[in-house]
C-alpha cells in the first residue's frame, strides 16, 4: 500500500509520526487480515489518520487508522458508540489499542458542495444531535485549554501575532475556564467543519472525525469560521462575513452568540501559535503558507473581538 504522499510528509514532525508510518503498510494488511475486509479503492487521509475503503461481507465499509499518541482522537471509538449513528457515522467495530475503526461508508459529498449559509444551518443541527450528555471517561475542554493556555504564555514577544491578542487570548481563556458549566456540560466533537461532514444514505448529513471532549458546547464554532476561507476574502466586507457565518451558526445550533465569539478568540489565537510552534519543530522558518494561515487567524480574532 502507497501512503499518500501529504500523510507520508508528516514525517517531519518527528515524535511517533515516523514510527507509525514505518509499521502502517503492516497494520493495514494486518487488520484486513484480521477483521476479514477487503480493500475497495485508494486511501485517503486527513491529518492525523489514513482511512482505507473496504467491503465487510460485501458492504461498503470504511477502515480509519490514526497516528499514535493522538490524544484529542483518543476516545473518538467511545463517542461514536454513544452517538450511535445519530448526528455522526456509524461505528461497526473498534481496537482502541492500535487505534482502528471500522466504519460505515458514507458518501464523499461534504459541506462545501452547498451554499454557506445552508452548511451553518446543517452545522448548528448536528450540534443539537452531538451535544449530549458528556461521558464520565471523556477529558474536559478546560483540561486541554489550560496546558493550550500555559503554552501560549511562553510566547516570545517578537512572535507574528499581536501581542493584545495573546494577551487577550489568555484571560478570556481562562475566564472561560473557570466559568465552564461542569453540571452540563456535553459531548464535544472539537472539529466539526465542511469537510467533516459528509453526505450519506441514511440521513442528509454526518459528522465524521470528532476529537471528543467533554465540556462548553461553544467551543465548536470555530473550525467553521477558518476553514472555506476563500469565501471570506472574497467579500466586500471581511468582518461582516465572518460574523455572518458565525450568526448563523449559532442560532442554528442555539448557542450563546457572545460566549461562542469568546472560544473563537481563544480558538484562533491557540491555532496561530501552534502554526509557530510547527514550523519550530520542523526546524524550519515560517513559510509563504504559515504566515497567511497566521494572517487568517487574527483576521478571525479581530473580527469577533468586541
Amino acid at each position: 500500500m502507497n501512503i499518500p504522499a501529504r500523510l507520508q510528509s508528516q514525517r517531519a514532525l518527528g515524535g511517533n509520526w515516523p514510527d507509525w508510518l514505518d509499521r502502517l503498510p503492516k497494520l493495514v494488511e494486518t487488520m484486513i487480515d484480521e477483521w476479514q475486509l477487503k480493500p475497495d479503492g485508494p486511501p485517503k487521509h486527513g491529518y492525523t489518520s489514513l482511512v482505507l475503503p473496504v467491503l465487510q461481507d460485501g458492504v461498503p465499509a470504511a477502515l480509519k487508522l490514526t497516528v499514535d499518541g493522538d490524544d484529542e482522537s483518543e476516545h473518538e471509538a467511545l463517542a461514536l458508540t454513544h452517538w450511535a449513528g445519530r448526528g455522526a457515522v456509524r461505528l461497526l467495530r473498534a481496537d482502541p489499542h492500535r487505534r482502528v475503526l471500522l466504519l460505515e461508508r458514507l458518501d464523499s459529498a461534504d459541506l462545501l458542495s452547498v451554499p454557506e449559509g445552508q452548511a451553518g444551518e446543517i452545522i448548528g443541527g448536528l450540534y443539537r444531535l452531538l451535544h449530549r450528555p458528556a461521558l464520565p471517561k471523556l477529558v474536559p475542554v478546560s483540561r486541554y485549554t489550560e496546558r493550550w493556555l500555559g503554552a501560549l504564555a511562553e510566547l516570545s514577544r517578537d512572535a507574528p501575532i499581536p501581542r493584545r491578542l495573546v494577551q487577550q487570548a489568555l484571560s478570556t481563556g481562562r475566564e472561560l475556564i473557570d466559568s465552564e458549566p461542569v453540571d452540563e456540560a456535553v459531548i464535544v466533537h472539537g472539529d466539526l467543519h465542511y469537510e467533516n461532514v459528509l453526505a450519506a444514505e441514511r440521513a442528509d448529513w454526518l459528522a465524521i472525525d470528532p476529537k471528543p471532549m467533554a465540556g462548553d458546547p461553544h467551543f465548536e464554532p470555530a473550525p467553521m469560521l477558518w476553514n472555506r476561507w476563500a469565501c471570506i476574502v472574497e467579500a466586500a466586507d471581511v468582518r461582516g462575513a465572518i460574523l455572518g457565518r458565525l450568526y448563523t451558526i449559532v442560532d442554528a445550533g442555539g448557542l450563546d452568540e457572545h460566549r461562542a465569539r469568546a472560544w473563537v478568540l481563544v480558538r484562533v489565537v491557540l491555532n496561530a501559535h501552534w502554526t509557530i510552534q510547527s514550523a519550530a519543530r520542523s526546524n524550519r522558518d515560517l513559510s509563504a503558507v504559515d504566515r497567511e494561515a497566521i494572517t487568517r487567524y487574527v483576521t478571525i480574532a479581530k473580527a469577533v473581538n468586541r
